[in-house]
């Protein structure tokens, strides 16, 4: 039997990420077990090996063969743990491994190019201005679903030709399939699979319209018309696609815009410096996506008896990697990397190469151009606008292991003459 590291910190727990997440734990994992067994309750999948290091994680990344992500999945099931629901679930591009994961990333990757989001920037512009148009004049709003959630949502439903009628829809079944270990949320399993079932759905009813009418440079028009070995996506290969594109962009997008806003109001001179200088922007947008990456893990199975960071990790084991941590480690960002600092580009000019907040490997997130993009001009038209902004009581944080959302955030901030 594996023996448990001394310092235990119930990192599945959802409540131990729900006020903030556990910088103090990582820090201590990182310092002095970085590759740690850790006990999991079984209803979080049991006990599990945390790495907390870039270095071991970018390992276990990039050697897919050694570590699989669709043996027992990347990312907690929003389905149930049933065989049926698993094998379900490991049809989805982010649960593939090699050779099936690069064959079908091939299938959609031209909708996501610099090139290809580039050509989305006026659209996003104008949308940025109409979202913060609603609001600017009131001197408050409820941030997330007013400001934060809208600009991923339009978006991801232009790319998969969404009538926009259809838009709140389809965000109340993503916010169902992630709000699984939220109790407010008092969601089952079988209502995460109720919710996959209506997208799927609304997948067909896309792409029967876009057969009809067909538009060149969409995200449905790439999975209608991609071919993997020489066949064309099959009808559950297009809505498994469309699910995990479609959720993946939504809460990425949104909880990075909530909580870089939530950051830049607890840092007030750090706000100031990007009214003075709106140049600053990109930099303060992967200062936020290292800081407070959107997702807490992602996990992997072990395919062989292999050493990780000193440690013997076992065929079989469950191996989670905690992207909050390494991107917090002094080795790589230095000694203030526990501290929020937008300038910190300016002393390291790699910062997006370095933090791993889309992950690093095979499983590079194919989206990572978009979500830049939306943060960028989203934040170019918040700053400015909603000047002096505060938070009008705490957060609303979502009880969740995986995502480390804000459900909602009233905040205040000088009306806009």
């Amino acid at each position: 039997m594996t023996e448990k590291c001394p310092f235990q910190f119930d990192l599945m727990n959802p409540m131990t990420h729900h006020e903030k997440l556990p910088f103090e734990a990582f820090a201590t994992l990182r310092q002095q077990c970085p590759v740690s067994y850790q006990s999991g309750a079984p209803e979080f999948g049991g006990d599990f090996w945390a790495i907390t290091r870039r270095e071991d994680l970018d390992f276990v990344s990039k050697h897919p063969d050694k570590f699989s992500s669709s043996a027992n999945l990347a990312h907690p099931s929003p389905g149930g743990t049933d065989p049926e629901s698993l094998e379900i679930m490991r049809q989805l591009i982010i649960n593939m491994d090699p050779p099936d994961h690069i064959k079908y990333r091939r299938v959609v990757s031209n909708a996501f190019t610099p090139k290809a989001v580039e050509a989305l920037a006026p659209i996003m512009r104008e949308f940025a201005r109409s979202i913060v148009d609603k609001v600017a004049a009131r001197g408050e709003c409820e941030f997330v679903s007013e400001v934060a959630a809208e600009m991923p949502l339009f978006v991801i439903c232009a790319l998969m030709e969404m009538p926009a009628e259809k838009r709140q829809k389809f965000a109340s079944l993503v916010d169902t399939m992630i709000g699984m270990d939220d109790p407010e949320l008092d969601v089952s399993a079988e209502d995460g699979q109720l919710a996959a079932a209506e997208i799927f759905g609304i997948a067909m009813e896309l792409a029967a319209s876009h057969k009809a009418n067909p538009q060149g440079g969409t995200i449905i028009d790439a999975l209608l018309n991609g071919v993997v070995e020489g066949e064309a996506l099959d009808e559950f290969q297009f809505c498994t696609f469309f699910l995990i594109l479609i959720a993946g962009a939504v809460e990425t997008t949104r909880t990075a815009t909530s909580q870089g806003m939530r950051l830049l109001i607890e840092h007030p001179e750090q706000h100031q410096m990007l009214i003075d200088n709106p140049a600053l922007i990109p930099d303060a947008v992967e200062e936020i996506l290292r800081f407070y990456p959107p997702f807490i893990h992602m996990q992997r199975t072990a395919m062989e008896d292999i050493t990780v960071g000193g440690m013997a990790i076992r065929k079989g084991d469950m191996v989670k990697l905690f992207y909050p941590s390494v991107n917090h480690e002094a080795e790589v960002f230095g000694d203030d990397a526990e501290v929020f600092d937008i300038t910190r580009t300016q002393r390291m000019a790699d910062l997006k190469n370095q933090h791993r907040t889309f992950g690093v490997g095979q499983h590079f997130c194919i989206g990572s151009h978009l979500a830049r993009k939306e943060l960028c001009i989203m934040f170019a038209e918040i700053v400015p606008r909603l000047r002096n902004p505060k938070l009008a009581g705490a957060p609303h944080n979502l009880v969740s292991n995986f995502i480390p959302g804000i459900k909602s955030m009233n905040i205040t901030f000088d009306p806009e003459q």
